[in-house]
């Protein structure tokens, strides 16, 4: 017999689990469609099936919102970029605090391949079960004026999320002006003018309508938004295993899809933008090696603040062993 868990495992009259979701993916996006399917994919599972709702738009509040709701029940699981996963553990941000280490990527997909057995125990082991990972694509500057060097953008006021105070600091020592808000607020801080720069991936940014104020982005491939769907553990271990086994067959093909329609909805919503005035400026090979001299100086206090100092190590272990790898 199934128990009942107050605000955390509902049970439908019909035996089904009801698990609640929270992404701030906006609603009718790829994203949102994609987590549906999943959905109904799961109500025809064996075993009873589960009853999946969704709320996009980050109804549930931020990141960090999102893991508290799940740590007490309110809601089952998430759809999270390494931000918010790294409330539950900061080993994830391996993959998207590491800022002009990876070239390509298939570079990110060999390395979270490679630590994907590490990440999946240490998300265990704090109670929580990943269903499916994944990347959105590079992360691009979006600015209310040009940017093309470092020295650029330090001038401008930058947008950091409301948790990373680790983040912000570094950003101070290295001459940038952050400025602390919640996801929710980047739209109003760019139309006041309390930040003017912002670094996301270009489907986001055309999803909240970031480039109708910041009607600049620079083409460079700064770093990988990288996450992951998750669920409480506890609600995970009240679902019989042969439904299980269908749910994870059913969330891996939803992260392979938004995988691949997220990297070609990268390019399209860049040109969507560029139609309605977005001015995109190219890197350089010069540009590139200047924004990577300038970035390293920044990866010993990366290391070890930002990023796990093990996994900081192991990460850059692991790409030159790969690129080493390629060139035989």
């Amino acid at each position: 017999m199934r128990i009942l868990l107050v605000f955390f495992l509902a049970v439908a009259a019909e035996g089904q689990v009801r698990v609640r979701l929270a992404t701030l993916a906006p609603k009718g996006t790829s994203f949102h469609q994609i987590l549906l399917s999943m959905g109904e994919k799961w109500r025809q599972a064996p075993g009873g099936g589960v009853l999946l709702t969704v709320y996009p738009d980050g109804v549930m509040g931020g990141e960090a919102d999102v893991v508290r709701r799940m740590r007490v029940g309110q809601i089952q699981a998430g759809m999270l970029s390494a931000v918010g996963l790294s409330e539950i553990d900061p080993s994830i941000l391996a993959i998207q605090n590491m800022p002009m280490v990876f070239r390509s990527l298939e570079e990110v997909e060999f390395v979270a391949e490679k630590l994907r057995p590490q990440f999946e125990k240490r998300f265990a082991d704090k109670g929580f079960v990943p269903l499916f990972w994944g990347d959105a694509g590079w992360v691009r500057f979006f600015s209310k004026s040009p940017v093309e060097r470092p020295a650029d953008l330090q001038k401008l006021k930058q947008f950091c999320w409301a948790g990373d105070t680790r983040q912000a600091d570094i950003m101070k020592a290295g001459g940038y002006r952050p400025v602390l808000l919640e996801t929710s607020d980047i739209l109003p801080g760019l139309q006041t003018g309390l930040i003017e720069a912002v670094a996301m991936p270009p489907f986001f940014a055309l999803a909240a309508q970031v480039d109708t104020q910041a009607r600049h982005m620079l083409a460079l491939n700064w770093a990988p938004i990288f996450g992951a769907t998750v669920m409480a553990k506890k609600t995970w271990d009240a679902i019989p295993a042969a439904t299980q086994q269908s749910m994870l067959q059913a969330a891996r093909e939803s992260g392979e899809q938004m995988k691949t329609k997220n990297r070609a909805e990268a390019d399209q919503s860049v040109t969507a933008m560029q139609k309605r005035g977005l001015v995109t400026h190219a890197v350089t090979p010069q540009l590139e090696t200047e924004w990577r001299k300038a970035t390293e100086e920044y990866y010993p206090k990366i290391r070890g603040s930002l990023v796990p100092a093990d996994l900081f190590d192991e990460v850059l272990k692991l790409l030159r062993e790969h690129r080493a790898a390629r060139q035989k």
